[in-house]
């Protein structure tokens, strides 16, 4: 929450701002929905009628402020925002930052807390005309305070369009504006996009709203690679990334490799933030830079360079085990010249003698659920599917010997073991049976990346004889709509049987 400091003036001052003016500029934008807001009862029937009889009664404020706190005055919105807030009528107090001057009312300011307990503090505060406000969140501009303090004159809230939310909400949280917070929690957990994602997780770290980073989050999970956005990867900041790329729940479009591919985009676009393209562009930029570097440079790795060496940590989440399975994907990470050499050298070994072990021990795969080996180590996979049909694929990688193809219809979503006939003797692929634990989920996305529907196995073990198939999900029930994707987590080995 940002910082702020008031300085009451005990002379009245000039205002830089006429009073009569009008608004023309700082008022809402955007229109997403409006809510009643909670009432208590009123103070009178017209402010208006209310400051006269003030002013001509001399009657004491402090015992219609002790006695009217966080009340609703009973006159029209409409009216209230126009004359009183934009208009500043019957004005009784100034708020003057960020270079400009408001002229309010106490009876209306005492809805914000912040206010209210400036007003309840002395006799004396109660009694200045002015108001010096020192923001000092970078977050807060002009158009959010107008904003807030006018929502003070509303009976209904109008919130300006979700980019500007983060604004009012710091605004919010710095005024203590209660039922502003959670007007503005309800609409970023309803208008999470592409456009909003990165500055609402902020926005909900910097003031505490967990459910709305939550919801950031999974969303990010969900989209970061079935939705890539240039400009997306441009607002993830590195430590947001580390925690995406770490989580099992990413949703990753085809395997390990394309993780790579997108951190790779995600790192060129970061250090090179005016580019400009699709995305069918970026990679053929992003290696082209890379390329650039390697001939210029004289370096042996670019995350060993002081330009690269920020993203090292993000880089070392990914599983290079479920990377290094592959001739061609070796081959980029190889040729790339972005990963340390020590760290694929420690994987090499590692897969190799895993690799021995499986075949000594006639390996046939984990035996338990362990939720936090599946967690940190399983492989990541994923396809998209169209439009209904019969699809079978396999996702590539050496799997220790076990060609596990998947097979979907409309009705269900098939595994099966299929054994080749050119197998050496020791072959992993030879044992009688195989186990395998894997979470398998199908989900649908609507228009702005939301998930729409979703369904998952949960972790499990299967255990396959040779060619068996079985059944892994039954979507006779379910109305399918496409595209869809079909998410996976393989664990083919147990860690305990990778260790040298």
């Amino acid at each position: 929450m940002g910082i702020l400091s008031s300085r009451i003036l005990r002379c009245r001052e000039a205002g830089t701002i006429d009073p009569q003016q009008s608004e023309a500029t700082a008022g809402p934008s955007y229109i997403s929905s409006s809510r009643k807001r909670k009432q208590s009862g009123g103070y009178c029937s017209s402010l208006k009628s209310d400051t006269e009889k003030f002013q001509d009664q001399g009657e004491n404020l402090q015992q219609v402020f002790s006695t009217s706190h966080r009340k609703k005055v009973k006159i029209t919105s409409k009216y209230a925002y126009q004359n009183l807030f934009l208009n500043g009528e019957n004005s009784d107090i100034k708020i003057r930052a960020l270079g400009k001057i408001w002229y309010l009312h106490k009876i209306f300011l005492y809805q914000s807390n912040y206010f209210a307990d400036m007003f309840r503090s002395s006799w004396e505060e109660l009694h200045k005309d002015i108001i010096e406000l020192d923001i000092r969140d970078q977050n807060i501009d002009i158009q959010s305070l107008h904003f807030v303090l006018g929502s003070l004159y509303r009976d209904e809230y109008f919130l300006i369009e979700p980019l500007q939310v983060p604004g009012v909400l710091a605004t919010s949280c710095l005024l203590q504006v209660e039922d502003l917070i959670q007007q503005c929690n309800e609409t970023m957990k309803d208008t999470i996009n592409v456009k909003t994602v990165c500055s609402y997780y902020a926005a909900a770290e910097t003031y505490g709203l967990d459910s709305v980073k939550t919801g950031c989050f999974e969303w990010l999970l969900h989209n970061l690679m079935t939705h890539p956005s240039a400009e997306l990867y441009k607002e993830i900041g590195i430590e947001l990334m580390d925690l995406l790329i770490s989580s099992s729940n990413l949703l990753v479009i085809q395997k390990e490799m394309d993780i790579y591919t997108t951190l790779k985009e995600w790192m060129f676009l970061r250090l090179n933030p005016s580019w400009k393209g699709s995305m069918k562009q970026l990679l053929n930029n992003t290696n082209n830079w890379l390329s650039r570097h390697r001939e210029c440079g004289g370096y042996d790795t670019f995350l060993d360079t002081e330009e690269g060496i920020s993203f090292k940590p993000v880089f070392k989440k990914l599983r290079f085990q479920h990377i290094i399975c592959d001739l061609a994907s070796t081959k980029v990470i190889e040729q790339d010249g972005l990963i340390p050499s020590e760290w694929l050298s420690s994987v090499y070994k590692q897969q190799w003698l895993t690799l021995l072990k499986a075949q000594q021990y006639r390996e046939i795969g984990p035996r338990d659920i362990n939720e936090t080996e599946l967690e940190g180590y399983s492989m990541r996979c994923g396809k998209r599917i169209i439009k209904d049909g019969k699809y079978s694929w396999k996702w590539s990688g050496y799997n220790f010997g076990f060609p596990l193809h998947v097979i979907f219809n409309s009705h269900y979503i098939i595994f099966k073991q299929n054994t080749f006939s050119q197998l050496y003797e020791d072959s992993a692929c030879l044992q009688p049976l195989r186990n395998i634990a894997f979470r398998l989920t199908l989900v649908y996305f609507d228009a702005s990346g939301k998930l729409n529907f979703s369904k998952t196995t949960g972790y499990k073990i299967l255990t396959f004889s040779k060619d068996e198939e079985q059944v892994v999900m039954k979507l006779d029930s379910i109305v399918l709509n496409f595209p869809l994707y079909i998410f996976c987590n393989f664990l083919f080995i147990s860690l305990e049987n990778t260790e040298t």
